[in-house]
């Protein structure tokens, strides 16, 4: 695999944070903000989409920033898990910034210039953990996310706001620095390096290395990486609710989360590597382990009345799936897994997306509100039900593909176990996802409670293209499957 000094990844890293210095520059200038933002993020996605060619021919464009020790550098690497990750990331930004404008006008938001400059460089933070080329790298960047997205926890500045901001980053830095920072630093005395193997198969951890010390730094990086959402650190997620829809879609399908997950497997497969994952038997018992996250958070969903929240504990279940595939160990399970990365990415956001534009038009935020608004929101609620299809697994939405690779990743290893748990799960998802579809379209709407329309475009149509995109990678899911099938055995 060939490794290159690629100018790319540094426009990359630069479009946003770019981005970020031009909306401050510019945020008394409304529309021009908002131009900063959409040409900011425009670049990002140019930046990224530029390096399939050269992933895709198994080259891995890389370039050292700089050496602080030998085998300690700041350094950026692309290869097919990143493209995963920094495609969807990138172009969801784009669709993003014009659901934000209108979110934000709608509801007349206070604070829209430091809100965009932190969406800017929470992508920052995202983009720069995809393409890192080592464990250094990646914490520095996974905290850069957890130090931006503080203030949009916080957005409304009130008690709520600044509480939940609180769990948010006890949990995350926490985490991080109790956990993640001193593994990091007994993997560099184990191996001498943090760069990320080449491939999943022999990671860098020595054969010859204690069992119990490799075992202990496995499960460090499992829960350290809090963004994930695995119970028992996964309160923080449901609390982060607070923060205004775009923020809420940020963090459970673009940037936050995704890089939690995208960290815990990027450790999981180039640190660890499958080889050593199979010869101490982590698979199957982290693969079971969450699983209760999977089961538990479908079932407290069930209870939630506020859509959010309903989203929030969906989230938490969903995250799960990417971490119990990778865990299978087997090739299709691995992939299944790791195409969840996107699929997820693309319905989940168009679920909030929806919640958001049911707000701005409704003022409504819990579901038993929401009888017959689907007669008047056509459009919304049909996005809504077409992500809602895509989280429970049915064809023809992109998570049905993610479901068939995990069931089948699963038969592979032999574990009826697993296969209980995807099936349970499936039938949870649609338990809760299918009363708001119904509610929505058939439910008697309350008496007075007519008049209530589609809110305004620049909602309504980002919503209607990633529900859209969502079923073109269920039936054409090639694309992304080329990038998961490169990294598997």
């Amino acid at each position: 695999m060939g490794e290159t000094g690629d100018i790319r990844l540094l426009v990359a890293m630069v479009a946003p944070l770019a981005g970020a210095g031009l909306i401050m520059a510019t945020g008394r200038r409304p529309n021009l903000r908002e131009a900063c933002s959409f040409v900011a993020a425009l670049a990002l996605f140019a930046a990224t989409a530029s390096l399939v060619p050269d992933v895709r021919a198994g080259e891995a464009p890389r370039l050292t920033l700089f050496q602080l020790l030998p085998g300690l550098s700041f350094a950026l690497r692309a290869d097919p898990l990143s493209m995963l990750f920094a495609l969807s990331a990138s172009f969801l930004w784009v669709v993003t910034v014009f659901y934000s404008a209108g979110y934000m006008r709608g509801l007349n938001e206070h604070a829209q210039t430091r809100f965009n400059t932190c969406f800017a460089l929470t992508l920052f933070g995202a983009i720069g953990c995809a393409f890192s080329a080592n464990l250094l790298t990646l914490y520095l960047f996974y905290e850069v996310v957890s130090v931006c997205t503080y203030p949009l926890v916080a957005h409304h500045q009130d008690e709520e706001g600044y509480s939940s901001g609180r769990k948010y980053l006890t949990y995350l830095t926490g985490a991080a620095k109790g956990l993640i920072l001193p593994a990091m630093v007994l993997i560099y005395v184990l191996s001498g390096t943090l760069d990320f193997a080449p491939g999943i198969k022999t990671g860098i951890i020595p054969p010859d290395a204690h069992r119990a010390a490799v075992t202990a730094l496995y499960a460090c990086c499992i829960l350290g990486f809090a963004k994930n959402g695995v119970m028992p650190l996964h309160n923080w997620l449901p609390s982060a609710m607070v923060a205004p829809t775009p923020v809420s879609a940020l963090l459970h399908a673009v940037a936050v989360v995704k890089v939690g997950v995208f960290s815990t497997v990027r450790v999981m497969l180039y640190v660890f590597g499958t080889d050593c994952m199979g010869a101490l038997n982590l698979g199957m018992p982290t693969a079971y382990f969450v699983s209760f996250t999977i089961l538990v958070a479908s079932i407290v969903a069930l209870s939630k009345d506020d859509l959010k929240a309903r989203l929030a504990y969906s989230t938490v279940s969903q995250l799960s799936y990417i971490i119990l595939g990778v865990a299978l160990l087997t090739p299709a399970g691995i992939e299944g897994g790791l195409i969840h990365i996107t699929n997820h990415a693309f319905s989940k956001i168009t679920l909030f997306f929806c919640a958001g534009a049911i707000y701005v038009a409704t003022h409504k935020k819990k579901i038993s509100e929401m009888s017959g608004l689907g007669r008047s929101m056509p459009f919304t609620f049909g996005a809504f039900a077409v992500a809602s299809l895509s989280m429970i697994g049915a064809p023809p939405v992109a998570g049905f593909v993610s479901k068939w690779y995990l069931l089948n990743g699963a038969w592979d290893a032999g574990s009826i176990g697993i296969i209980v748990v995807l099936l349970s799960s499936t039938l949870l998802n649609a338990a809760y996802f299918a009363p708001v579809v119904y509610q929505g379209f058939f439910g008697k709407a309350p008496d007075g409670d007519g008049g209530h329309r589609e809110a305004h475009p620049s909602l309504v149509v980002p919503l209607v293209i990633t529900a859209a995109i969502s079923v073109a990678i269920g039936l054409c899911p090639d694309f992304f499957m080329r990038f998961a099938e490169a990294i598997t055995p």
